[in-house]
């Protein structure tokens, strides 16, 4: 990690961020603060320097074998329509459970997108305090919004409406299937880790750049993102793999989607077989074996969410 001419105090709160996340933390930190260095071209210099000798240390790193238990996998969705919530959506959701069962990790995002569902959610919650944690970051975040003059209500956009989900509730439905049926074993605030064995809820926005941003930031070493209208979002850090609800998108836009759901429509193969096809292929790209197009592509798309109004 390399931060560029920040303050004395900005690198302490880095450091104590990192700590809070990884107690352990052991990989080469670079911190340049120009008060310190000099010049700006003596920063410069020292930075890129420093920088191409970690790169030479991350080209030593060699692949391991690891379990699936290893897996925090982010889910998320992006131009929905009417067929997210009975194809892509609930085959994620078959395979989240699976991965659950394995030991796995799994995130699912987007709090505006979970309005209209907040009670099942909640009930799924392994304790109280853990649901009153949910519904209290829920209402925190729409009463924000709407003292800027916005709030969840405003959430369907023009192209979900277009495509069939009219109202928050139903898109709302669709969209929580994604998180499959277990037990919620987390609820995280932004920016925090989210990678407890098991289903954890990440408070994000729905922007689909901001919130796949935070999964990978909560711990995310893969995302799974369902796409009823075509959606080209990416990661620098981790893969995303592109997965269409419909076979007339898939087909459509075939250089920026990975995975057919639409199959599930067309009466090809039942939500379970897609599950475990998409389970094969996310080994694949997690050994490293498979490429996903946003990577080819290499379609980085990075924003922090700075908690103003998303939705």
């Amino acid at each position: 990690m390399l931060s560029l001419g920040c303050q004395h105090a900005q690198a302490s709160i880095l450091r104590e961020e990192i700590a809070k996340r990884d107690p352990n933390f052991d990989k080469p930190l670079y911190i340049f603060e120009q008060q310190i260095e000099g010049t700006e071209q003596r920063l410069m210099q020292n930075a890129i320097k420093s920088t191409f000798a970690g790169l030479a240390m991350a080209n030593q790193i060699m692949r391991q074998p690891a379990p699936l238990s290893k897996l925090c996998i982010g889910l998320e969705c992006g131009g929905s329509d009417g067929f997210s919530g009975i194809s892509a959506n609930p085959a994620l959701g078959y395979l989240s459970d699976m991965l659950v069962t394995l030991g796995g990790s799994v995130i699912l995002a987007e709090f505006p997108e979970l309005c209209g569902v907040e009670q099942e959610m909640s009930d799924r919650c392994v304790d109280e305090p853990m649901a009153e944690k949910f519904i209290h970051l829920m209402r925190t975040y729409n009463a924000k919004a709407e003292a800027d003059g916005s709030g969840f209500y405003m959430n369907p956009s023009p192209g979900n409406i277009r495509d069939g989900l009219i109202t928050d509730a139903i898109k709302s439905a669709g969209a929580a299937k994604k998180g499959g049926t277990s037990p919620v074993q987390a609820v995280v605030d932004y920016p925090e880790v989210a990678n407890k064995p098991g289903l954890n809820l990440l408070c994000t926005p729905g922007n689909d750049v901001e919130s796949t941003t935070a999964e990978v930031g909560a711990g995310a070493n893969l995302v799974l993102f369902t796409t009823g209208l075509g959606t080209p979002t990416g990661n620098p850090i981790a893969p995303v793999i592109k997965i269409a609800t419909n076979t007339a998108t898939y087909k459509r836009m075939p250089d920026i989607i990975d995975f057919n759901c639409g199959t599930i429509i067309d009466g090809e193969e039942s939500i379970a077989e897609s599950a475990h096809r998409i389970l094969d292929y996310v080994i694949e790209v997690a050994s490293g074996r498979e490429v996903c197009k946003a990577v080819k592509l290499g379609q980085d798309d990075f924003i922090p969410w700075r908690r103003g109004v998303s939705l």
